[in-house]
């Protein structure tokens, strides 16, 4: 008997000992009639201050009245065990994930006398597999999100692309001039193509795929063109822009479209947040190493708060109640990156609201200026003269089948013209076009098959040109891949399409992928 007494003596020190497990009995209404050092330290309560309490004080509230204590109980005395995971209350109120398992204890004659229940804290455990659940779910939202982007993209451009079209042909049918209201409508086509542009932009660079074109060009040109495609907003808000820059134009290793769009959107943000006939200033200076852009506005400036947030994903200043400034909030985010993937840095100063802003942009210039010279700046090539081609033209979208023909036509080109795969396939069969321009998004048959069976069925050379909604990088591969030379994409600028027909002989098949 002795040795029976010391090995339950030996017991009770173990169990009492025990630190990462609460271990407790309780009697058989559910009373706790032990309590162990790991039970203190996982549930917060001394000894003293729960031996003889129901142990339904660990449970949530909505548990304790659904009677899920007395269930636990039953089946533990019925089948001898009960194992169970869930939220359990400590003594400070705070809540943890816990597995908890009930044993019934009885006696020699199986009388039950009570309960033994162990308690696991699994809360880190539970904590990470929640924020893996909540990982899981942000990656597949944002994988939704981009393709919900690109098929957006795709489905405004497409009925933007016969829209700009058309005001494009009746600037050439009139010599370059448009009426006040057709400059109204092709302003805004514009402006839903720049917000357009941003949304893919932004999907590109949450997903890391921006890339940019390094080309040795002339931080004096990228103000320059920023400057004409901010004028329309700059002229309709009647502002007065001051421009300072030195007489060289400073050479930059970089990507000029994007720096120009750089430019453009601080401008067009100034003259957004800047009250009608306000002043703007645009000052390129070089400055040791760097070369710096800086915008300034007499316009509605920064509360402090905003400072720290303005270069933030769909973070924008105060907004009237007719949104007049526009805008989604995503022009200053697209600066900052498309700086930063420059190696260089933007921020943003401002005494307050009503005192104006500046936006500072350095750019990095190392050795830009000993990479080329003034020799090497390219001359803008004017075609002499036009050669004919056969162009056939493939587009479910009608309206814009039928001006681009109409376009081509008038600059004596031989057009033919379909609305399905099928019926280009039997087209280009007597047609025998020199260039096939073909929409990506076509019915039944999509424009890289029928870019693959026009060239499988033809021996002779002959160009392909995808015009399409979609230009990712992806998209562009796949063109490449189906057997297309160049990758345009809508709403395409007339000329643009112009210039690459023109571009080449009609017996030339290029390979070049257009940005």
């Amino acid at each position: 008997m002795r040795v029976a007494s010391e090995n339950r003596e030996l017991f009770r020190l173990l169990v009492e000992s025990v630190r990462d497990y609460a271990i407790f009995m309780m009697d058989p209404e559910g009373h706790v009639t032990t309590w162990n050092i790991g039970a203190e330290r996982i549930k917060g309560y001394r000894a003293t201050d729960i031996l003889g309490r129901h142990f339904s004080i660990f449970y949530p509230e909505e548990e304790v009245r659904a009677g899920k204590c007395a269930y636990e109980l039953e089946v533990a005395e019925r089948e001898g065990r009960f194992e169970d995971e869930g939220w359990r209350i400590r003594k400070d109120g705070t809540r943890l994930w816990a597995n908890v398992v009930i044993s019934a204890v009885r006696d020699d004659t199986n009388h039950l006398i009570g309960f033994s229940k162990v308690t696991r804290d699994l809360t880190e455990r539970k904590r990470g597999e929640e924020e893996r659940a909540a990982l899981l779910a942000a990656e597949q939202a944002n994988h939704a999100k981009d393709a919900f982007l690109a098929m957006l993209g795709h489905e405004l451009r497409n009925p933007l692309a016969p829209i700009l079209t058309a005001l494009q042909l009746l600037a050439l049918r009139s010599g370059g001039a448009l009426t006040k209201e057709q400059r109204i409508i092709e302003r805004q086509v514009h402006h839903m193509i720049r917000l357009v542009d941003d949304l893919l932009d932004v999907s590109r660079i949450t997903r890391g795929k921006l890339e940019l074109k390094r080309d040795r060009i002339y931080l004096g040109d990228v103000l320059a063109k920023a400057i004409e495609t901010a004028s329309p907003l700059l002229e309709q808000r009647m502002h007065e822009l001051t421009v300072h820059q030195p007489t060289s134009p400073l050479p930059f290793i970089g990507d000029e479209a994007r720096l120009v769009q750089v430019v453009t959107n601080l401008l067009t943000n100034a003259a957004k947040y800047t009250d009608v006939r306000g002043r703007i200033t645009l000052q390129l200076r070089e400055e040791a190493d760097e070369a710096v852009i800086e915008v300034r506005d007499t316009g509605a400036g920064l509360a402090p708060e905003l400072l720290p947030r303005v270069f933030d994903l769909f973070v924008q200043g105060n907004q009237s109640v007719d949104r007049s400034r526009g805008g989604l909030g995503l022009g200053l985010t697209l600066v900052r990156t498309l700086v930063g993937l420059h190696g260089g840095t933007v921020d943003a100063s401002s005494s307050g609201e009503g005192a104006g802003s500046t936006f500072t942009v350095r750019l990095p210039l190392g050795s830009a200026a000993d990479a080329f010279d003034s020799a090497s700046r390219p001359e803008i090539d004017v075609p002499t003269g036009v050669d004919a081609r056969r162009i056939l033209v493939v587009d479910d979208n009608e309206d814009a089948c039928a001006l681009i023909a109409e376009v081509l036509r008038a600059r004596g080109h031989e057009v033919a013209t379909a609305t399905d795969a099928v019926e280009a396939l039997v087209l280009a069969r007597t047609f025998t076009p020199d260039i096939g321009i073909l929409d990506i998004g076509l019915p039944v048959m999509d424009g890289y098959e029928l870019a693959t069976q026009l060239r499988a069925e033809r021996s002779t050379p002959f160009r392909l040109i995808a015009l399409t909604g979609y230009g990712q990088p992806n998209d562009r591969a796949r063109s490449r891949n189906a057997g297309f030379d160049t990758h345009l994409v809508k709403p395409v600028d007339i000329q643009r399409l112009i210039d690459t027909i023109e571009d080449d002989p009609p017996d030339c098949q290029g390979q070049r992928m257009a940005p």
